[in-house]
């Protein structure tokens, strides 16, 4: 991110002589009580200044106080956030350190930046009031949606004003009927007849009747920007009874009418000063002199802040100002229509001061507004760096579509930073024609001395290292490209000439994307050992880059890899090494570690360590999603499915996968394993085959496709699908189909190393044999399966076949030769070896007898809801405890209802204190209230 305006962050000075508005200070000071102040109101209304004024006392009464001036740039979002952390920090420095090392991440969401701010001041003690002045310019939906997030988690303690000219497309009425919204529009801040008699006489100065005041005040309706042009009019006037006169019979727009009247009675001087600066969003004594050529720019500038001439002060030495942007607006439209050959030569002077300052952002803004976009290009390219790792995609493609296509087309460094603004995007229409107008000039040499502000015909290279990384960048995003259609071969094809064609070993952040391409197609491919290489060599380089964050993002492939392999130990381990780089002794926490947390504890599920597992799902729901990649929330709930499954809730465990298929998010990884396929897994397992098969259908998945790797996980769920199928109605069709595919998967997958795939194959095959009746084939289907598992320390692929695998798995226990895995098996289940009774699922913490009087026991989610229903919170809060809709609640509380026998909340709530269940539930460990 680079550097950031100061003056932005600076509150306006109370100004001499104001009008002292007791009735608006008390509304506003309602707010303490409320998330958010909006103060609405069109332009000249005095909502800046009357802001100030309270913030005066707010500072007096000991209220920590942010202040942030938004502008049109503000609409990218990674500037918006970054500008807001630092305004924060400007009153309560220690915090903000986490959001900022977010806002470096790639792809960062700004619920992420957001929650790990709220997370920050949910600990600072005292009052906090955050203003966003002029917030109408903000156009973006994504920097919207921000803030309503914002709004939603504030503490208690912490307050937001917004101040602009319409309302901000927030939820206000949501605010507005929790009582959590205070609202100021333009009648509440029109001067009163009192307020107006006393602006005029006193903070103007000026001398004038009841009667004259009378007419000024009926004329402007209290609009406060026009009393004051009116005033400025009259001052000096031995008489102004004739402007009265003029004034109250004019029907011309008021404001262009007195801005005319005020800019007539200016020294020619202070005239041409006026118009010259208004192209200016802040101003300088240095960068007035610079643009009007004059050497007076500090003098006139506080002559004008003498006079009230609505300049308004940007920080507390005055030494940067800005024009009341109403006023502005009418200067430069009288600027435009006097002086229109002058405009292109102010801006050209004003980006020439700011380029020499090394403020190239607003040097860019006017260039291109003046009309230069060679200049604003070259300004571009010399910043792309810098906004690549500000993650500032959107301040590149609205510069860069700013630019005509003849002056981008032959700048190949710019070419290849819209290609790549575009895809980080995730954008692709006219990455394709970036890519090819920077291969036009690829392979030529730039020329020596060509200023390249001049237009040309020819190429224009401003920054020659970035010009040699042209070659490499343009296979890289066309491999990208060829992986995001479908094309393996493609991908890795152009990976490799990126590799060949990049700089020299410590080029990471060209070899790190290059090697990951390969690695994702390798993976995508089936070829799961190049696949791990590639990625690990992409890891290394990010790396040792410092992108650690990157980092835990590779690992999470890396570790899907050795599951799929079978090597669990080798997937618990670089989970944990990447989880040591994201959560550094000595730093804030860093994104992705939510994800590393869950991907340890998928390891400890398939060994059966569910309670070390539910730990870290706990931890990682703690740090929150801010603190996970994109696909951080349905992964916490396709993990936290399989715990609720082994713990024999399997409603809980549906809803849970349901709600992770609605959160999944897509990204550059191959989908091997699918949220509904897992879904389609648990529906054959409790005996809803045809709801699997239903998905099947719908996935068009057959016995007779062509096989690959992509899709081998859900062809393994079709078989079980149809062994489900089998088994519940005794019809040995389905079996006949499905062992003829399971023998092709089990070829497939025992070929490409899938030791993983093998491993629930074969359990799928013991399945079938045994509802065949083939009890000898199921058993020595069984026993190869354990083998394999056994050093990974498999648990779970076979204890969630419930009871079939049990019975088998008591058979080989029972045979006494390699019989050891078997036994450990089921002391994990908690049946005797050689037992028959199959006890249901057992929840820790929870007898297995149900207690006297309950016809139907309650499942562990059941017993979630039934915890949370004595409390205060509703049905949204209790799903959003839960992570499950608010239709999974009400079924789970329409059955607490029927098994407890009673109609309403409270009597369930009390017919739970009879049965003593409540305490069973809040007893059991991750109950609602802890970490599930």
């Amino acid at each position: 991110m680079g550097p950031l305006l100061t003056t932005k962050l600076h509150a306006p000075r109370r100004r001499r002589g104001l009008v002292s508005r007791p009735r608006l200070i008390e509304r506003l000071s309602r707010g303490d009580e409320a998330a958010l102040t909006l103060v609405s109101a069109p332009a000249g209304f005095g909502k800046t200044t009357m802001l100030t004024d309270w913030l005066s006392a707010a500072a007096a009464a000991d209220r920590s106080v942010a202040w942030l001036s938004l502008d049109a740039r503000d609409n990218d979002p990674s500037l918006f956030w970054a500008y807001l952390v630092a305004a924060v920090r400007t009153a309560v420095p220690d915090v903000g350190a986490g959001a900022l090392a977010l806002l470096s991440s790639p792809q960062t969401p700004a619920e992420a930046v957001v929650a790990s701010l709220v997370n920050d001041l949910d600990a600072v003690p005292g009052d906090l009031l955050l203003v966003l002045d002029d917030y109408h310019v903000i156009e973006s939906a994504e920097v919207h949606e921000g803030v309503a997030f914002l709004l939603e988690h504030l503490p208690a303690h912490a307050h937001l004003v917004i101040a602009g000219r319409a309302d901000p497309p927030l939820p206000l009425a949501r605010l507005r009927v929790r009582g959590e919204l205070v609202e100021l529009r333009a009648a509440d801040l029109r001067f009163t007849a009192e307020e107006a008699a006393q602006y005029l006489t006193e903070a103007m100065g000026l001398a004038l009747t009841a009667g004259q005041v009378s007419i000024l005040d009926t004329r402007t309706e209290g609009w406060i920007a026009a009393l004051q042009l009116a005033a400025l009019s009259m001052q000096g006037r031995a008489d102004p009874t004739a402007f009265l006169a003029d004034f109250a019979g004019d029907d011309r727009y008021i404001v262009d009418y007195l801005v005319e009247e005020v800019l007539q009675r200016q020294p020619e001087r202070i005239r041409s000063f006026l118009l010259q600066t208004s192209i200016l969003s802040r101003l300088s004594g240095p960068l007035c002199d610079a643009v009007t050529g004059r050497h007076d720019g500090r003098e006139t500038l506080e002559a004008l802040d003498r006079a009230n001439l609505f300049l308004i002060p940007l920080d507390d030495r005055r030494r940067w100002y800005r024009y009341h942007h109403l006023f502005a607006d009418v200067l430069q439209a009288h600027l435009h229509s006097e002086q229109p050959d002058a405009v292109p030569d102010l801006h050209r002077r004003a980006a020439d001061w700011h380029e020499a300052t090394g403020e190239r952002a607003e040097a860019v803004h006017h260039a291109l507004t003046g009309g230069d976009p060679e200049h604003a290009a070259g300004l571009i390219e010399l910043m792309l760096p810098t906004l690549q790792q500000g993650r500032q995609e959107a301040t590149m493609r609205r510069w860069l579509a700013a630019l005509p296509a003849e002056v981008l087309r032959v700048r190949p460094v710019l070419s290849i930073g819209y290609a790549a603004a575009l895809m980080v995007s995730g954008l692709t229409d006219g990455v394709e024609q970036h890519l090819r107008d920077a291969e036009r000039w690829a392979t030529r040499t730039p020329g020596n001395g060509r200023d390249p502000r001049a237009p040309s015909a020819e190429m224009v290279v401003v920054d020659r290292e970035a010009f040699r990384r042209v070659p490499s960048a343009i296979c890289l995003y066309r491999a990208g490209q060829a992986l995001l259609s479908g094309d393996p071969a493609g991908t890795i094809r152009r990976a490799r000439a990126a590799l060949d064609l990049a700089g020299a070993d410590d080029d990471h952040l060209t070899r790190g994307p290059a090697a990951g391409l390969l690695g994702l197609a390798y993976w995508g491919t089936g070829d799961l050992e190049a696949g791990h290489r590639w990625y690990a060599e992409a890891a290394a380089h990010l790396e040792r880059a410092g992108h650690f964050s990157d980092v835990a993002g590779c690992t999470i492939a890396l570790a899907d890899i050795r599951l799929t392999q079978g090597r669990l130990e080798e997937a618990l381990r670089a989970l944990e090494r990447a989880l040591r780089l994201v959560t550094p002794e000595a730093g804030p926490t860093l994104r992705g570690a939510a994800d590393m947390h869950v991907g340890v504890a998928g390891v400890l599920i398939e060994r059966g360590e569910l309670d070390a597992a539910r730990r870290h799902l706990a931890i990682s729901r703690e740090l929150g999603e801010h603190a996970g990649l994109p696909q951080t929330p349905y992964r916490w709930r396709a993990a936290m499915a399989r715990i609720c499954e082994a713990e024999g809730d399997l409603d809980g465990a549906l809803a849970l996968l349901e709600e992770a298929e609605r959160r999944y998010a897509a990204d550059y990884f191959p989908e091997v394993r699918p949220v509904a396929a897992l879904r389609a897994r648990l529906l054959a397992r409790c005996g809803r085959w045809a709801d699997a098969l239903g998905w099947a259908g719908e996935r068009a998945l057959s016995v007779d496709d062509d096989l690959a790797y992509l899709r081998e996980f859900e062809h393994l769920t079709l078989v079980r699908a149809l062994v489900a199928r089998c088994a519940a109605d005794g019809d040995d069709r389905p079996i006949t189909e499905a062992r003829r595919l399971l023998d092709r998967l089990l070829t497939a997958a025992e070929q490409g190393g899938r030791t993983g795939h093998v491993v629930d194959g074969l359990v799928v095959l013991a399945l079938a044999e045994s509802a065949r009746g083939q009890t000898a084939a199921a058993l020595a289907a069984l026993r190869r399966a354990l083998t394999l598992a056994e050093p990974g320390g498999y648990v779970r692929i076979f204890l969630d076949e419930g009871a079939p695998v049990i019975d088998l798995l008591q058979a080989v226990a029972s045979s006494g030769s390699d019989a050891s895995y078997a036994r450990r098996l089921l002391a994990a289940h908690g049946s005797a070896a050689g037992g028959s009774a199959i006890p249901r699922p057992r929840v820790e913490g929870v007898p297995t007898r149900e207690p006297d009087g309950l016809a139907e026991p309650l499942s562990a989610r059941e017993l979630d809801v039934l915890q949370l229903l004595g409390t205060d919170l509703d049905g949204p809060d209790i799903a959003r405890r839960l992570f499950v809709s608010v239709n999974t609640v009400r079924t789970h509380t329409r059955n607490i209802y029927a098994k407890l026998g009673v109609t309403n909340r409270r009597a369930a709530v009390r017919r739970a204190q009879e049965l003593d269940l409540r305490a069973r539930a809040g007893d059991r460990p991750g109950h609602a209230n802890g970490g599930h």
